[in-house]
């Protein structure tokens, strides 16, 4: 299936964490952040394996450290992936969830992020997810609204 060009990248990251052709990116238990393989999100989305004839790149970059500042930059933030796992030597990684069957978060450092209004049910609150940049900070700063738009497609 042909995920549809979202025009920001809160749409985009909402996108690929439900799409079950995306393996790299994933819900956390509650469905209120997001847990991102680097190694394998490399692979699949940032053009460092190999690419279907045609298919179009997701993001402008091959640095996974540039999508980890577009996070930073949209307010998410970044949690600590299983403390309890902390004992294990470094560098292992964490180990998947479940034991045997599921080797999808073998491939790199596993990342965990969170956004208040970045939620597995609500695809309205998307618009709520604004750019930090000068300008939307020094309205906010001064108790303005910065207001964003949904794409036609999820406008209701």
């Amino acid at each position: 299936p042909v995920i549809p060009r979202p025009c920001t990248f809160p749409m985009k990251l909402w996108l690929l964490v439900n799409s079950p052709c995306v393996r790299s990116v994933r819900w956390d238990a509650r469905g209120e952040g997001l847990f991102i393989d680097q190694g394998l999100f490399e692979q699949e989305l940032l053009g460092r394996g190999p690419r279907a004839a045609g298919e179009e790149e997701l993001f402008k970059t091959k640095n996974f450290g540039s999508i980890v500042r577009q996070l930073n930059l949209y307010g998410f933030h970044k949690l600590t992936v299983n403390p309890a796992s902390s004992s294990s030597p470094v560098g292992s990684g964490p180990m998947p969830a479940t034991a045997g069957g599921d080797t999808s978060y073998a491939d790199g450092p596993l990342h965990h992020f969170w956004n208040p209004h970045f939620r597995y049910d609500r695809p309205d609150l998307l618009i709520k997810i604004r750019r930090l940049t000068k300008a939307n900070k020094e309205k906010l700063d001064a108790g303005l609204e910065v207001t964003s738009r949904l794409p036609d497609d999820l406008q209701h």
